[in-house]
């Protein structure tokens, strides 16, 4: 594994390990400018957040609007809280809250200082012990030690 700062460089070919060949780092002089979050280098993977908020069942119209896309249930959020209602949310994705396999990976200084830098700069990273790539941010699979979300 290795890291590049220019993207038409990097080679995002899948090795044995489940990692890419090359993996997007921002340049030293943009991480030179500082960070805005702490420089952190190790995260548990511990799957999707769950609901924030009560669950309710769909309405008929819902059911049948929905039919194509396995909803099962509908989080409303309370006011003020965002721009959109709620979320629906399939079988699927609240059978998987919490399903991450709970082991802690390093990463490397570069890349943690890349995510110090610009937290959002990264959709997914890697689980060591899954060797494959999931999702990271709000609706992520893994916490810094502290228990904040990676990619927030």
């Amino acid at each position: 594994m290795s890291t590049k700062t220019n993207r038409e460089e990097v080679d995002t070919t899948i090795q044995e390990d489940g990692q890419q060949k090359d993996y997007l780092i921002l340049s030293e002089e943009e991480r030179a400018k500082g960070f805005v979050r702490p420089v952190r280098d190790k995260y548990l993977h511990v799957g999707i957040a769950g609901p924030k908020y009560p669950l309710r069942d769909l309405s008929e119209e819902e059911k049948e609007r929905f039919v194509d896309l396995d909803y099962v249930k509908f989080e409303k959020y309370p006011e003020g809280v965002s721009a959109i209602t709620g979320r629906y949310w399939t079988q699927k994705q609240l059978d998987s809250v919490g399903g991450g396999c709970g082991a802690l990976t390093s990463m490397s200084r570069t890349i943690a200082e890349t995510y110090a830098r610009n937290p959002h700069f990264y959709n997914g990273t890697f689980c060591a012990t899954c060797k494959e790539h999931f999702p990271v941010g709000e609706r992520g699979e893994f916490v810094w030690e502290d228990g904040s979300r990676v990619g927030t």
